[in-house]
C-alpha cells in the first residue's frame, strides 16, 4: 500500500471513534524519517485509546501492522509507527503542548474532513440555523 493511501486510511479509521482535528502532514521534502504524520485528537484518555485501537485493528485488516507503538498505557499521546506513516493520537492538551504542527510548519498540511456516511447523513439532517435578532 502506498504511504499516502495508508495515511488516508488511518485518518478515516480515526474518525470511526470520533477523533477530531485530523490532519496529514507531508514530510517527504523535509526528512527521510517518515513520509507522513497523521495527527488527531480525542477528548479524553479513553477516547485516545479507542482511536488508537481502531487504527491498529483497521490497518491490521488491510495487512498493515504498526512496526512500533508508544504511549499506549499513558493514553495521552499514542504513537503508532507504520514506518512510512506515523500516527499520533493526542489528548487536546498534550497536542497543544507539543505543537507538532508548528514544529513541522514548513511541511504541507492537509486538513481531513470526516466524510463517513454516518457523518454526511447527520449533516444532511441537521436543521438550518436561524439568525437571532438583536433586541434593542
Amino acid at each position: 500500500m502506498q504511504p499516502k493511501t495508508l495515511a488516508r486510511k488511518i485518518a478515516a479509521l480515526a474518525f470511526t471513534k470520533k477523533a477530531h482535528d485530523v490532519i496529514i502532514i507531508d514530510l517527504r521534502k523535509l526528512t527521510d524519517m517518515t513520509d507522513y504524520f497523521v495527527i488527531c485528537s480525542g477528548d479524553s484518555d479513553t477516547q485516545v485509546k479507542a482511536v488508537a485501537d481502531a487504527i491498529v485493528e483497521g490497518t491490521d485488516k488491510l495487512g498493515q501492522k504498526p512496526w512500533h507503538s508508544e504511549g499506549v498505557s499513558q493514553r495521552q499521546w499514542i504513537l503508532l509507527d507504520f514506518v512510512d506513516v506515523v500516527a499520533h493520537v493526542f489528548t487536546k492538551e498534550v497536542r497543544r503542548f507539543y505543537g507538532l504542527e508548528k514544529l513541522w510548519g514548513d511541511a504541507t498540511i492537509e486538513r481531513v474532513a470526516d466524510t463517513s456516511p454516518s457523518n454526511r447523513s447527520k449533516a444532511a439532517k441537521a436543521p438550518p440555523r436561524k439568525a437571532r435578532m438583536k433586541s434593542s
